[in-house]
């Protein structure tokens, strides 16, 4: 609690202040009091103070039910305070923290509207001699019965006790107990009108007698309701010998069996034995309730959730790494790097049954199959299988639970997942990971943490359970889309495995093995009444889809098989071939056409390569020049950092331009455009720096750019390449939009082990340090070699820019 001592001594009162007349409270000099101001005149005053030194005079009005009181209906004698913060509601009201600094009484108003301007002489405080001891008896006894009042039963702050334990000044105790001990407004007026501290102090001291009595008395009702209370008891116990009486003549109500049914699945469940002791004493207290209470339904539920979670119940882990491995290879083409990881797991945990089980941490596009894979991994172990979806959770209580006292409490969600598995040692999928977010209610991903860390989830407590649970032999695999949104401490309790999209051959045998096999059972198809080609396959992937997963693949098959199912159904016996020119009788035109300008060598157009969420993308840099003064012009929804490249690129051609063979004056006479189309699309990221300098440069010199050539990159104004990040995911993008060479940075290098082996026959590879050696790659002729720069440059687009 903060003290105001120190700040009302060295204050001085201004000649003029606004006046908040105040209702239902006085404000005491050395006290902070919160206050809501919600009428004209006073949100008027406040204004105004907070305009200047946040300075006010408060003082009661006489009537609290007049709401615009004049000079007359306001006490004489107020305090002085300051604002020390304030903050505006939605309703418009004003709600403030006041800190009182002095007495002081009205001498003069100035003003009346729109707020009340009043000039106040202060009352200084009379001298004390502290030492007299009369004046130290009525300060203790003040002390001392105070503490009698909160040992009474009145609810008082621990700080509030701690400060008057340190004060020695009469009246300052006296204002700072009157403050809290909830006076009426006429007695609080009272106090605060005594001039005298000691005087002031011995009428607090004799209301707090008073007070004192009064609590006295409600404690002894409070102790006659007890044992009123404790007659109903003695009532409840008369009925419930009168009920068993009445179920030896076979007039019982079941609830004996029902007590006999829960006692034994508690005993069945093998609970540990703080665990077992609760549930024993939450069955004996329904024992003695009456079986229509409310309060009996919640501990019935409770020991339901009890007796079904899995307390010992765990599964024999199959640890055949070959059985394994086939299980994952039926399951799931391709991603060998998660298999790989899962079967060490398993290797170990052959040799050494006690290990503690690792968190893995899917992260890649949609649709890979991050979420499957754990069905897989539980098969694959002979494990129950759990799912608990995290997207969207931003109350903490979803993890941890809610506790019993709440209307409609519940277990959080790793609870119930644990009790819908039935088993101790479940394979449990944390979906969407990344997707958490938080608020007023809690950081659900801050309850995650001690779920997901191997040193203290062995006494995981939910909540509504109020025991621990041991989740220590649970498999945890979490799936994200993005690694950047899951918060630091909680990322540093998952070993994270990057999942890259599928190349196009992946997808066909995807689709071959898994796809059209179990939509053709699901929409009551054979293999005999629908066949599909592998060109009509990989028309799919790339006329009707383009996406690093196979989820709209999946839809566009689907879709395929119900238009055949409805001729089946009409009485079609003939089998239906798919071929790549059917395609479009059943499917209509494709979505994705070739774009032209990715297939003929254009000056100022590149092919860059991007990353997003949802995979790789390709994506086209175009540069044109227009005549008239130099300026830099960007345009296709561009973030900061993409634009910061633009300009990077621009500097680089403009101080190396006498080497490319760039006209002195190129730049002066033309305005350049950049533009990255899709415009709809936001992008932003350093990478597409080379693609922006090889464009520039490109239209500089006249020069054709490779469209048979994507590049990615940051650059320096020094004309070094930077490695960027998503290298996987941007050249399974180049593959997929058959692009046949691909620029990299050098320091990329490494990241070319990850990237599947028919990527790398199918991509010629080049690694850069600089855009010199970019530049040497990525257009059509060297400019360098050329003896004089065409006088027509044509940019993309057919805009003149020889000016």
């Amino acid at each position: 609690m903060a003290n105001p001592f120190e700040a009302a001594r060295t204050f001085r009162i201004p000649d003029a202040l606004p006046l908040v007349p105040v209702r239902d409270l006085v404000v005491f000099p050395y006290v902070i009091v919160p206050l809501l101001v919600g009428r004209d005149l006073s949100m008027a005053a406040v204004e105004a103070a907070m305009d200047r030194d946040r300075v006010l005079f408060f003082a009661s009005q006489k009537d609290m039910a007049e709401e615009r009181p004049g000079p007359e209906g306001i006490h004489a004698v107020g305090s002085v305070g300051m604002v020390m913060r304030l903050r505006r509601l939605p309703d418009g009201r004003l709600k403030l923290i006041v800190q009182g600094l002095s007495r002081a009484r009205l001498a003069e108003v100035l003003q009346e509207s729109p707020y009340f301007r009043v000039r106040v002489e202060e009352i200084p405080e009379a001298p004390v001699e502290l030492s007299d001891p009369r004046t130290e008896a009525l300060v203790r006894a003040a002390r001392e019965n105070l503490h009698e009042l909160a040992a009474v039963g009145k609810v008082l702050s621990p700080e509030v006790m701690t400060v008057i334990a340190g004060i020695h000044h009469p009246g300052r105790l006296a204002d700072l107990v009157a403050a809290h001990l909830g006076l009426g407004v006429d007695d609080a007026q009272a106090v605060l009108e005594t001039e005298d501290p000691v005087e002031r102090l011995r009428r607090v001291n004799e209301r707090l007698l008073r007070e004192i009595a009064v609590q006295k008395v409600q404690s002894e009702i409070q102790a006659q309701a007890r044992e009123e209370m404790s007659r109903s008891q003695r009532e409840y116990i008369l009925r419930e010998h009168l009920r068993q009486i009445k179920a030896e003549l076979g007039e019982g109500d079941g609830k004996a069996e029902e007590i006999d049914e829960l006692r034994l699945r508690i005993a069945r469940a093998r609970m540990p034995s703080e665990v077992e002791a609760e549930a024993n004493k939450q069955l004996r207290r329904l024992e003695s309730m009456s079986p229509d209470s409310a309060e009996a339904a919640v501990i019935r539920t409770y020991l339901d959730t009890l007796t079904e979670l899995p307390w010992s119940v765990r599964t024999e882990d199959v640890l055949d790494l070959q059985r394994a491995r086939r299980i994952l290879d039926e399951d799931h083409h391709g991603l060998e790097e998660v298999k790989e990881r899962l079967l060490e797991f398993l290797g170990v945990r052959k040799l050494n049954p006690r290990m503690r089980s690792p968190i893995l941490c899917l992260v890649g596009p949609p649709g890979v199959g991050k979420t499957s894979l754990g069905r897989s991994v539980a098969r694959a172990m002979g494990r129950a299988f759990a799912r608990v979806s995290l997207g969207g959770v931003r109350d903490e209580a979803e993890i941890r639970g809610h506790r019993r006292t709440y209307v409609g409490a519940m277990p959080g969600r790793i609870i119930a997942a644990m009790r819908q598995a039935g088993a101790k040692n479940p394979v449990l999928v944390l979906d969407e990971i990344d997707k958490i977010g938080q608020d007023f209610r809690g950081d659900p991903s801050a309850a995650l943490l001690e779920v997901l860390d191997p040193e203290q989830n062995n006494k995981f407590r939910d909540h509504y359970l109020g025991v621990d649970f041991d989740l220590s032999e649970v498999l945890f695999l979490a799936t994200a889309n993005l690694l950047d949104p899951i918060p630091a401490p909680l990322r540093d309790r998952l070993e994270v495995i990057s999942i890259a999209g599928y190349t196009e051959w992946e997808k066909l045998q995807i689709c071959k093995r898994h796809i059209i096999p179990r939509q053709v059972e699901e929409n009551g198809l054979s293999r005999d009444q629908i066949r599909f080609s592998d060109q009509a396959i990989l028309e799919l992937v790339r006329g009707y889809t383009r996406e690093a997963g196979v989820r709209n693949l999946t839809r566009e098959v689907a879709s395929l098989c119900r238009k055949v199912a409805r001729r089946v159904a009409e009485g079609e016996r003939r089998p239906v071939r798919i071929t790549a020119a059917r395609l479009q009788s059943f499917l209509g035109p494709p979505r994705y056409l070739e774009d032209p300008a990715g297939r003929e060598d254009l000056v100022g157009v590149v092919t860059g390569l991007a990353w997003t969420q949802a995979g790789g993308e390709t994506l086209h840099v175009e540069a044109a020049a227009v005549p008239g003064g130099p300026g830099l012009t960007l345009t296709g929804h561009l973030g900061d950092v993409m634009k910061e490249s633009a300009r990077a690129a621009l500097t680089w051609v403009r101080s190396r331009g006498p080497s490319w063979n760039v006209e002195s004056d190129f730049f002066a006479r033309h305005e350049i455009h950049v533009h990255v189309p899709a415009g709809a699309i936001p992008k932003d990221g350093p990478s597409a720096g080379v693609a922006m300098a090889i464009s520039l440069l490109s239209l500089a010199t006249g020069t054709p750019v490779r469209h048979d050539v994507a590049v990615t990159g940051e650059i320096t104004l020094r004309g070094r390449v930077m490695p960027v990040g998503g290298i996987k995911e941007k050249l399974l993008a180049a593959l997929r939009n058959e692009v046949n060479e691909v620029i990299i940075p050098y320091e990329n290098k490494k990241d070319l082990a990850k990237l599947p082996a028919i990527a790398r026959r199918r991509l010629r590879i080049h690694t850069v340090r600089t855009l010199d050696e970019a530049v040497a790659i990525a257009l059509r002729v060297d400019p360098r070699a050329r003896g004089k720069v065409e006088s027509a440059r044509v940019a993309a687009g057919g805009i003149d820019t020889t000016g």
